[in-house]
């Protein structure tokens, strides 16, 4: 446990190097903060409080920035060492292939929890600032934006680790990274919205549009904060949603934390055969 720790430190390290962690605290800081202030205009017609509103409007950028800031410092956490070479030169050390994978995702997910936390903080602070948050029920809610956003990273970090340890060149993993964003974040949910358009109803019923659902991590992450409650439902547009929801916040969870272990296994199994 003690050499995973100090692989993650070492990724941390050189995160702060590369300007990454600053980079990527600074742009969640500034977007949320943006939204915080703008954010609290339309709860006089949804109904909804100030804190509500600004979970559903850091929830929804969280789908589009989180995974792409995940993808971006994860594709090329093997390939990378790789081609420099410092890869043979870490296993040199009397280190197993599963810790310096597992290191490795410590220190990416330190970065990213730390950026989100950070921005998102500033947010809530901002809006306590403004004194508009009431209610505990908000408060509740912005935790679990907060760390299902972390979680969700986590699931971006585990699929950039995937393909860094498929591909032979940085390149590639870095084109893989962004069609996979595209993918999860953009064609999936208008692929699902057609298939549901041209289908009316006649073959996916409720439980396949769950399966289908789970089947995308983004997908989870939005139904688990922006379909969570009334208000929040209210202020998202999704309050049919809550009224038809089969899936529980506890099975949400476990697709979100399926979607780290499986392809973290899948990389430690690629990465176990791979030769240098």
């Amino acid at each position: 446990m003690n050499t995973i720790l100090l692989l993650a430190a070492k990724e941390v390290r050189e995160g702060l190097r590369n300007r990454w962690v600053l980079a990527a605290t600074g742009l969640l800081a500034a977007l949320a903060l943006t939204l915080a202030f703008l954010g609290s205009a339309p709860t006089g017609t949804v109904g909804a409080g100030a804190l509500d509103v600004v979970v559903v409007s850091l929830a929804s950028l969280t789908i589009f920035i989180v995974p792409l800031i995940a993808l971006l410092i994860s594709h090329d956490a093997i390939v990378g060492e790789i081609e420099r070479g410092t890869m043979t030169l870490l296993l040199s050390y009397p280190v197993r292939r599963s810790q310096v994978l597992f290191g490795k995702f410590l220190g990416h997910l330190a970065i990213l929890a730390f950026a989100t936390c950070v921005g998102y903080g500033l947010a809530a602070l901002a809006m306590v600032a403004t004194g508009k948050v009431s209610g505990g029920g908000s408060w509740a809610a912005f935790a679990t934006m907060t760390g299902s956003s972390v979680l969700l990273g986590a699931v971006f970090v585990a699929i950039g680790y995937l393909v860094s340890a498929l591909v032979g060149d940085r390149g590639t993993a870095g084109g893989i990274a962004i069609g996979i964003w595209l993918v999860f974040v953009v064609i999936y949910d208008m692929a699902l919205l057609g298939l549901l358009v041209a289908d009316q109803g006649r073959l996916v019923g409720g439980g396949v549009l769950d399966a289908l659902l789970l089947f995308n991590p983004t997908d989870a992450y939005r139904l688990l904060n922006l379909a969570g409650s009334g208000e929040i439902a209210a202020a998202s547009g999704m309050a049919g949603t809550v009224q038809n929801a089969t899936l529980a916040p506890a099975v949400l969870l476990g697709a979100l934390a399926a979607w780290v272990a499986a392809p973290m296994a899948a990389a430690a199994l690629v990465f176990s055969r791979r030769e240098l």
